[in-house]
């Protein structure tokens, strides 16, 4: 960084440097630092006010709670409590922080209410910096783990590893579990138990909108035909199939499109794409060196270097059009990553029903 002319941040109407502090305990902290408020604006009033925590009055001066997951104490903490000090200086606070592992509230104190509220503002910065940071834990999906989709993948596989095994980079470790074919509409990292059951309340609050769309009734899919991701069919790391409504409509779109909506505005999902792009990953290359590896949105364990891609061409040439099944689609999962229930998909926490 250019000590002369650092990075700024502008939050709220609040401008913070940006600083990067090498930490042996964890990867970088971004460090960001009330700068002041923006010019001729008075710094007494900028303060006076929390928009998103009630700060209260006590005996003693001013107190504000915040919740914040577990995980993310270390970054408030920082290398042998210096970060922890380093605002409590700044901001002439106190912050008091449960212990590693026990979920809790981080509750600041102070004599004056413009301390306080800098302070909060602070915290809350680093905490949803490093939120970001976090590998998502859960994702919303549509299962597609029916048994006649199911015997179509099967069918799938075999017959590519009979007609194409010997196309590079093919090989029956990078197919899909046919237990857990899905589409994925969005990934979350839900870092506690309560954000967690905030998710769940969240899927609940869109059933309404859902049997709107639906009509009260399960949604009839074809699955049929087979893309790949990138510009190379000789160079492929994903390959999925096309899942469409049978009567043509854009059902199944627009749904997707309103709980990633809803959840964005929740603040529980980063929009991705402008359109959530619906696709039923069959082969996937992550798959190759890692089976606890899955297909949910995300990149994995490996690193994109680190991936084999396969040559897909004879794979597309011949199978472009196969005909996985059709099947109806009757429910949106809030599905846990890295688990599995008594069928194989994996295990859900929260769920809506379209009839």
């Amino acid at each position: 960084m250019e000590v002369l002319r650092p990075a700024l941040i502008n939050i709220n109407g609040r401008i913070y440097r940006r600083n990067v502090i090498k930490e042996e305990n964890y990867e970088e902290e971004e460090d960001y630092s009330y700068m002041g408020p923006p010019e001729g604006e008075d710094l007494a009033d900028e303060d006076e006010t929390c928009d998103t925590n009630f700060i209260e009055q006590t005996d003693k001066g001013y107190r504000c709670a915040i919740d914040v997951p577990s995980v993310l104490y270390k970054y408030i903490i920082g290398k042998k409590g210096e970060t922890r000090r380093r605002l409590e200086f700044d901001t002439k606070t106190n912050i008091s922080i449960p212990k590693p592992g026990v979920e809790g509230q981080i509750v600041i104190t102070g004599s004056h209410k413009a301390a306080v509220s800098s302070a909060v503002t602070r915290v809350e910065v680093l905490v949803e910096s490093f939120r970001k940071k976090q590998p998502f834990t859960h994702f919303l999906s549509f299962p597609l783990s029916d048994p006649k989709i199911q015997e179509g993948f099967q069918r799938f596989k075999d017959e590519v590893l009979e007609q194409c095994s010997q196309d590079r980079g093919v090989d029956e470790s990078i197919f899909q579990n046919p237990a857990k074919l899905h589409l994925t509409i969005g990934t979350l990292a839900l870092l506690n138990e309560i954000e967690v059951r905030k998710a769940c309340e969240h899927l609940q609050e869109c059933q309404n909108v859902i049997r709107d769309l639906t009509e009260g009734k399960p949604l009839p899919l074809e699955v049929k035909g087979i893309e790949y991701m990138n510009d190379d069919p000789a160079m492929v790391d994903v390959l999925y199939a096309k899942v469409n409504m049978k009567d043509g409509s854009d059902k199944l779109q627009v749904i997707a499109d309103r709980l990633v909506e809803h959840f964005v505005s929740a603040g529980l999902m980063v929009r991705e794409w402008d359109r959530v792009k619906l696709h039923g990953t069959v082969m996937n290359t992550l798959f190759r060196k890692d089976s606890t590896v899955e297909d949910t949105g995300g990149q994995g364990r490996q690193t994109m270097s680190e991936r084999e891609a396969f040559d897909a061409r004879n794979i597309l040439q011949i199978f472009r059009a196969h005909r996985f099944g059709e099947f109806e689609l009757n429910s949106v999962l809030l599905s846990q990553r890295y688990s599995s229930d008594c069928t194989g998909y994996y295990s859900s926490t929260g769920s809506i029903n379209f009839s």
